[in-house]
């Protein structure tokens, strides 16, 4: 880890411990990170940096098992298990937060581009862009009028609904790195054509990602496209 890395992730761990202090005391703060509240105090007041190693803890284990429980606490099933997420994909600092928590977390390869589907998985897919310092593209289901050239991918549903997704041919150069996001996963149909679009564009998949996955069918159906990591930062059954 060089010089920049250190500082950008011991800063990434500082942003985890604050937004977590906004709900909590110091010493809630400190039962739920393992750490001295005084050292806590110390770091969200930006008296000091924590160390590389514990900087590491705070974003990659205490981060994500604590994000995943902030994640639970916004979302909603209805009576048919349809998820209610909106108080998630509308909070743009709870995802800039969750972006380098994945990153530690599931060890993705820096991306040149982050692909995602329209609409939803935008403000994640813009935030994990940030985070990589890469593109952002996102695929719809129907084609812009002024562009000529697009990546199409298309599949018959279960239900005998077909699902078509087409990104501009520009948007992904062949050789470059992309990593598929999104912001549920339950059957894995979406994912499976967002890969699709990155294998015919001849790039190489980073990993996929995906805030909430309902079941394991979906995680499942991806890694048997892909090799890369694959990972949710929370799972319901």
């Amino acid at each position: 880890m060089n010089r920049a890395e250190k500082a950008a992730l011991q800063l990434q761990a500082v942003a985890v411990l604050r937004t977590l202090k906004e709900t909590r005391t110091y010493d809630e703060l400190a039962e739920v990170t393992g750490l001295p509240a005084g050292d806590l105090n110390r770091y969200v007041n930006g008296h000091v940096l924590p160390g590389a190693e514990r900087a590491q803890e705070v974003v990659g284990g205490i981060g994500h098992e604590t994000l995943a429980a902030e994640l639970e606490a916004r979302i909603g099933f209805d009576d048919e298990g349809y998820v209610d997420n909106s108080g998630v994909v509308f909070d743009q600092p709870f995802l800039d937060l969750v972006a380098p928590v994945a990153a530690e977390s599931f060890e993705f390869e820096t991306p040149d581009v982050v692909l995602t589907a329209a609409t939803d998985g935008i403000t994640l897919g813009a935030a994990m862009a940030s985070h990589f310092d890469a593109r952002v593209a996102y695929a719809k289901k129907s084609k812009e009028t002024a562009v000529e050239e697009f990546i199409e991918s298309r599949q018959r549903l279960a239900s005998g609904i077909e699902l078509t997704y087409y990104l501009p041919a520009g948007a992904i150069d062949a050789g470059e790195s992309v990593l598929v996001v999104d912001d549920l996963i339950r059957s894995g149909e979406t994912q499976e054509l967002l890969l699709d679009i990155a294998l015919q564009a001849d790039a190489d998949v980073a990993g996929v990602f995906a805030l909430i996955a309902v079941g394991d069918e979906g995680t499942d159906r991806a890694s048997e496209i892909t090799d890369a990591p694959v990972g949710a930062l929370t799972r319901f059954e």
